[in-house]
């Protein structure tokens, strides 16, 4: 968890006939770089269009992504964006059920989908030539999706049985689950991708199409599409497929305040589970805040590999807990958490454990870490960043990303940031943000399984 691209996939899958419509560019904006080609359009319709021409890339890439993500979703009907999710595989009145990723196959291809807290995205990667399927087969279900009554149901069952394994029976996923839901009281943060099982249990198929209808629309949606390609002819093709849908009605943002915290929350989950285990999570801004550099250096100083400060003091010095670490994710387009953990060895107390974490963190308040600690976790994220956009996969989801949170141009800011931190700026916000008064602590007491049978000797 010390790096924000891991925890952004991560949290990705922790769960996942329109008018004619004259096509004239609104806003265009290519640019030559290395060797490659972006290039940049928003459609008279809304839809955002980025492709990325890499002469060396393999395969290609086509992603769309919608502004659909759970913090879209009202209290009684959590879980709306990811049964949607599914539901997008089922079929429309030209492409039966099952057909979509059975073409995708059929040529080489490979597709699957994710939905977080932030957005909802599918995706395909393919030889070059093969993209118009994937632009066909987006553009249709986008507006086309038939929703069968039964179907829904099914499905509907399908995700809560993902719930049960993925959440329920996952003791370290229900403590990170609780967590978030107590750090926020009044953000759309709070709940879960997944939904809860309550609501889930209620969704009916006329909530699910008025919630597909409103958001699955050009205006709320963007493309990125990567590899070698010929950007003319991709853009003239999804200029006729997606052109012609029309533009649906403005969405309003999101504006949702957080009200201050005023003192430390702590829960207790009782589960069935070998060990304790301690999540701390800390309030904590997003990229959008220059803090967040720093606090993504801090993170790599405290859990940046063995000669990490939280590795070396809990796991190789004192043998106290089995795992450790801190995480912390800025791609977020809402601040979010900071997070502390730990699991305890058997036979140690989860007290003893997580008062060491705490040690830590004040030692850093008290001395800034050294510069060789800092420039250590510096060039692991800068790494990270840099070695994920070898794939071409990447490369798109980076720009997605960053977009989806106010600008694709963010990504060369962040680097500058990261490089930009000091042993003070991370002594600085260690003392701003890691305070008793904004934590949230979520404790896993393990129980004995009541139907495990009495072995007799």
């Amino acid at each position: 968890m010390k790096n924000k691209f891991a925890l952004f996939i991560l949290f990705l899958f922790f769960v996942f006939s329109g008018c004619a419509h004259t096509a004239v560019n609104t806003d265009v904006n290519a640019v030559a770089d290395e060797g490659g080609y972006f290039h940049e359009e928003v459609l008279p319709n809304g839809l955002k269009v980025f492709a990325i021409k890499d002469p060396n890339a393999p395969l290609s890439v086509f992603q769309i992504w919608y502004d659909a993500g759970s913090i879209n979703e009202q209290i009684g009907k959590t879980g709306l964006s990811h049964l949607l999710e599914h539901m997008m595989f089922k079929g429309t009145p030209r492409y039966g059920p099952k057909t979509f990723s059975k073409m995708i196959k059929r040529v080489g291809g490979i597709d699957n989908a994710g939905t977080s807290k932030d957005f909802v995205y599918y995706y395909q990667k393919l030889a070059p030539d093969r993209l118009h399927l994937s632009i066909e087969l987006e553009a249709d279900r986008m507006r086309n999706l038939i929703m069968d009554p039964e179907e829904t149901l099914s499905e509907r069952d399908v995700v809560m049985e993902e719930r049960r394994l993925r959440l329920e029976d996952d003791p370290q996923s229900l403590v990170y689950e609780e967590v978030v839901a107590t750090a926020f009281k009044n953000h759309p943060y709070r709940w879960p991708v997944i939904g809860w099982m309550t609501d889930l249990e209620t969704i009916t198929r006329d909530e699910l199409m008025d919630y597909y209808r409103i958001r699955y629309v050009p205006n709320n949606a963007m493309i990125v599409v990567a590899g070698d390609i010929d950007i003319n002819s991709i853009m003239a093709k999804i200029k006729k497929a997606f052109g012609r849908i029309p533009e649906g009605p403005a969405i309003k943002k999101l504006d949702v305040g957080e009200p201050e915290q005023r003192g430390e929350k702590r829960l207790y989950v009782k589960k069935e589970a070998e060990l304790p285990y301690i999540l701390s999570a800390y309030k904590a801004p997003n990229i959008l805040q220059d803090d967040s550099y720093a606090l993504e250096v801090l993170a790599g100083v405290f859990s940046g590999g063995k000669s990490a400060r939280i590795y070396r003091r809990l796991i190789d010095k004192e043998q106290i807990a089995l795992s450790a670490g801190a995480g912390y994710s800025s791609i977020q387009k809402y601040p979010y958490l900071f997070y502390l953990y730990a699991t305890a060895l058997p036979g140690k107390k989860i007290e003893d454990v997580e008062a060491a974490l705490y040690e830590e963190v004040e030692k850093i308040k008290k001395t800034p870490p050294t510069e060789r600690e800092v420039q250590k976790a510096k060039n692991q994220v800068e790494a990270d960043f840099i070695m994920n956009q070898d794939s071409i996969f990447y490369q798109a989801m980076i720009v997605a990303q960053f977009e989806l949170i106010g600008d694709w141009k963010l990504k060369d800011k962040y680097l500058e940031g990261i490089g930009k931190v000091t042993p003070e700026d991370v002594q600085r916000v260690a003392k701003k943000y890691l305070v008793e008064d904004q934590r949230t602590v979520g404790i896993l007491i393990p129980i004995k399984n009541k139907n495990e049978k009495i072995k007799i000797h």
